[in-house]
């Protein structure tokens, strides 16, 4: 029989410890007064939008929403457009920011000072499993983001499912990925609810920032991290504390880059493989496997020309975006999104994999390959790639790819920028490429 509430934290004591701030561990008793003061402080109005770049003031906030019933909306993008739409649709919706509001228009509540701990062994609220707790959003066929709402006994089995696979209780988490994104979301804030581990409160980005959040954690600890991020911190040579595990997720992950890390940093990698309107749905010891291992109690079935994910954690049957070769029950095999298969001239390849050759070349610190807009039915569209490689020439690099890639999907053009245009996530958004494309899509070598 399921359970009709869970706990908002299934830490087991009132010492154990939620969080890392700068000044020391944060217990759990000191967690739920701050959840606890900061909900009787809240405005009127039922959808808060969290913006704390703090990873804890991100917890606290998300606590208070919870245990005051209130729900709290990811979006994506904070662009003026979507902050517009958000607050169309939800009017009573208002902002939490630790100092960071800038120019959103909505309504602001500042992370308060917290209050001197009284008392001890404070009760864990009990939220029931059906509250819904979360908006996500993706992109819709129209371009209007969709809403998909989390309800708090599915996050729930969602934190269980990683934790357990990751061996994560007990661990710091050092993210460099923002709480407000999905995998930062899951990975560093939920995890730290239910699952036992205990997130840094800070969101390092730079090589010495990172091995500094790590120095400031005790053992056993984690890097929960991108590609880019991960191999930012590789090529700058820095002297890395010892880790426990290390987690990737929002882009491919090359097995170049995987090698290299473990052989590095000297701790296993895995990958974390999901999608918004599901949520995280298996992982894979990158070094060894290329197949996915479902978490939990999910499943992937076949449906019509692709898969659903249904069970576990996932809320009802979701159709899955990406291209997935079943091995067995519980593992598949990814070979890239539906939008990510590109057909040139007859031939098929994916994005994804194109990005991993790119990304595999020696010289190359970051790359992409994109699809520019179509061109008119008398053209062949071809691949864009924006690369950062200052030790190459568009000669060069060109030619180091035609050892890896059908010279049909080489770049034109050829784009080389001193960093690429990643968001807070590390992800690449398809308006911010097409800005760096030339007027005239004309290859240079």
């Amino acid at each position: 029989m399921s359970l009709s509430t869970q706990p908002l934290t299934d830490h087991p004591t009132p010492d154990s410890v939620v969080a890392w701030q700068p000044d020391g561990p944060v217990s759990r008793d000191r967690f739920l007064a701050d959840a606890s003061h900061l909900a009787g402080l809240l405005p009127a109005g039922g959808h808060i939008l969290n913006i704390c770049q703090n990873r804890y003031h991100f917890l606290v906030g998300l606590g208070a929403a919870i245990v005051s019933g209130r729900v709290s909306l990811l979006p994506s993008t904070l662009t003026p457009e979507a902050i517009a739409r958000l607050r169309s649709e939800t009017p009573d919706l208002f902002c939490l920011h630790d100092g960071h509001l800038d120019t959103i228009d909505l309504p602001g509540l500042a992370f308060p000072t917290p209050l001197p701990l009284a008392g001890r062994n404070l009760p864990v609220p009990k939220i029931p499993v059906d509250q819904v707790v979360a908006h996500v959003y993706t992109s819709g066929s129209t371009g209007i983001p969709l809403t998909h709402r989390k309800t708090w006994g599915a996050l729930v089995i969602n934190a269980l499912s990683e934790a357990e696979r990751l061996g994560a209780r007990g661990h710091a988490l050092v993210g460099t990925v923002p709480p407000q994104h999905m995998y930062g979301f899951e990975s560093t804030v939920l995890i730290s609810l239910h699952g036992g581990a205990a997130a840094w409160s800070g969101r390092p980005f730079y090589p010495a920032d990172i091995t500094a959040a790590l120095a400031a954690v005790p053992p056993p600890r984690a890097l929960v991290t991108t590609p880019f991020h991960l191999r930012t911190l590789l090529d700058a040579g820095v002297e890395v504390p010892p880790m426990d595990f290390i987690l990737s997720a929002t882009a491919p992950l090359s097995e170049e880059l995987a090698a290299r890390a473990e052989s590095t940093l000297g701790a296993p990698l895995h990958e974390i493989y999901g999608c918004t309107e599901t949520g995280q749905l298996a992982s894979r010891r990158s070094t060894a496997t290329r197949a996915w291992h479902l978490l939990g109690e999910v499943r992937l079935s076949p449906a019509g020309d692709g898969h659903v994910a249904s069970g576990g954690h996932v809320e009802g049957i979701v159709p899955i975006n990406d291209v997935v070769e079943l091995t067995d029950e519980r593992h598949f095999l990814l070979h890239g999104r539906n939008a990510d298969l590109v057909n040139i001239a007859g031939k098929r390849t994916s994005l994804a994999w194109l990005n991993q050759q790119l990304a595999g070349l020696p010289g190359v610190r970051d790359g992409i390959f994109f699809m520019p807009d179509e061109e008119p039915d008398d053209h062949v569209t071809r691949l864009c790639a924006c690369v950062v490689a200052p030790d190459h020439t568009a000669r060069s690099l060109l030619n180091a790819l035609r050892t890896r890639i059908d010279p049909v999907f080489l770049p034109r053009p050829l784009i080389f920028t001193d960093t690429l245009p990643r968001n807070a996530a590390s992800k690449l958004p398809r308006a911010s490429l097409l800005a760096l494309l030339p007027r005239k899509d004309k290859a240079g070598e």
